[in-house]
C-alpha cells in the first residue's frame, strides 16, 4: 500500500509501498506526479536499482534530457549517456585527483541551483539514486521556491514578476573562480534566457526561478542585477523553506526543478567515495514560451 508522509512543514514527503525496479504503470505515474505537484520533493527509500532499472523507471516518467551539462564528457564511466554521474569517481572507479578539472567544475554543485536552467528547455524532474555514500557529510538541501515567492512582500513581487535572466554554467562556475573552459565548452554554455518568476504547471502556484547559473537580468546593470539575485537567494534559502536530505544507500530522491533549488553539502571527497546517479526529465519548453 502506497503511503505518503510529509517531511517538512511546507514541502517534501516520503513515499513508501513502491518497488520501482518494475517500471510504473500509468496509475503509479499519476500518483507520483500528484505527490510531486503537492510536495515538489519525494524521497523513496530502499530502491535496489541497477542502471537498466533506473533508466527504465525514468523513461516511464517522461521524456529524458538529451544532453549532459558536463565538461570532458568523453570521460563518462556509466553505460548510459543519459545518466548523470554525480560522484567523485574517475572512469576506473578510483577517486578523482584533487586537481582534476572535472572535480573543480563539480564543486559548483555546492551552490544553490536548479538543474539545467542553463539549457533553452530546462529540466522538469531530477531523479537521484544513491549507490555509495560517505560515512558523514554529502547531504543534499532543497529549498521551496513556491513558499519563498508567497513570503515575498507585494512590492518585491511586483518588481520581479516580469524579469528575465540569463543562465549559464559559465556564470555559476565563475562564482568559484573556475574559468578553465575550452572554446567548444564556452559555445555549448552560451547564456540562455529564463523567466525569474514562473507559474508551476502542476500546482498552479507561482514560483521564483533562481539559480547560481544566473549572470544577468535583461535591462539591468549587472551589479544591480546580481545584488537583487543575491537578496532573493538569501530570502529563498532561509531555514523555514529548506529540507535537508540525509542519504541512505539505495535512496531515490525526485525533485521538481521548476519550483525548487538544491545544493550538495561537502564531504571528505579525497578519502571517501560517493556514487550517485541521476536521470533528468526535460520540461515542455523554454520558460519564456510557458504561461507566466
Amino acid at each position: 500500500m502506497i503511503k505518503i508522509t510529509p517531511l517538512h512543514p511546507v514541502f517534501a514527503a516520503e513515499m513508501t509501498g513502491v518497488d520501482l525496479r518494475t517500471p510504473p504503470d500509468a496509475d503509479l505515474v499519476r500518483q507520483i506526479d500528484d505527490a510531486m505537484n503537492q510536495y515538489a520533493i519525494l524521497a523513496i527509500r530502499e530502491q535496489l536499482f541497477d542502471d537498466h532499472q533506473q533508466v527504465a523507471f525514468a523513461k516511464a516518467m517522461g521524456p529524458l534530457e538529451r544532453t549532459r551539462g558536463v565538461i570532458d564528457g568523453h570521460k563518462h564511466r556509466l553505460q548510459y549517456d543519459e545518466m548523470i554521474d554525480i560522484s567523485n569517481l574517475d572512469t576506473d572507479d578510483s577517486i578523482m585527483r584533487a586537481d582534476d578539472r572535472r572535480r573543480m567544475f563539480n564543486l559548483g554543485n555546492h551552490l544553490w541551483h536548479s538543474d539545467s536552467s542553463f539549457k533553452p528547455t530546462p529540466a522538469k524532474y531530477s531523479m537521484l539514486h544513491a549507490r555509495v555514500i560517505p560515512p558523514e557529510g554529502g547531504e543534499t538541501e532543497f529549498a521551496d521556491m513556491r513558499a519563498a515567492w508567497d513570503a515575498l512582500p507585494e512590492a518585491t513581487q511586483a518588481l520581479v514578476e516580469n524579469l528575465v535572466c540569463d543562465h549559464s554554467l559559465i556564470y555559476s562556475r565563475a562564482m568559484l573562480g573556475f574559468d578553465a573552459f575550452t572554446p567548444e565548452e564556452r559555445t555549448a554554455f552560451e547564456p540562455v534566457p529564463q523567466r525569474l518568476v514562473r507559474r508551476h504547471a502542476g500546482s498552479g502556484r507561482r514560483s521564483l526561478y533562481l539559480s547560481a547559473h544566473i549572470g544577468t537580468i535583461h535591462g539591468w546593470q549587472r551589479p544591480e542585477a546580481m545584488a537583487l539575485i543575491r537578496e532573493l537567494t538569501e530570502h529563498a534559502t532561509q531555514r523555514q523553506f529548506v529540507y535537508r536530505h540525509i542519504w541512505q544507500p539505495h535512496d531515490l530522491v525526485i525533485w521538481d526543478n521548476r519550483c525548487t533549488m538544491h545544493r550538495a553539502r561537502p564531504f571528505d571527497d579525497r578519502r571517501y567515495k560517493r556514487d550517485m546517479r541521476r536521470m533528468t526529465l526535460e520540461d515542455v519548453g523554454p520558460t519564456l514560451a510557458q504561461p507566466a
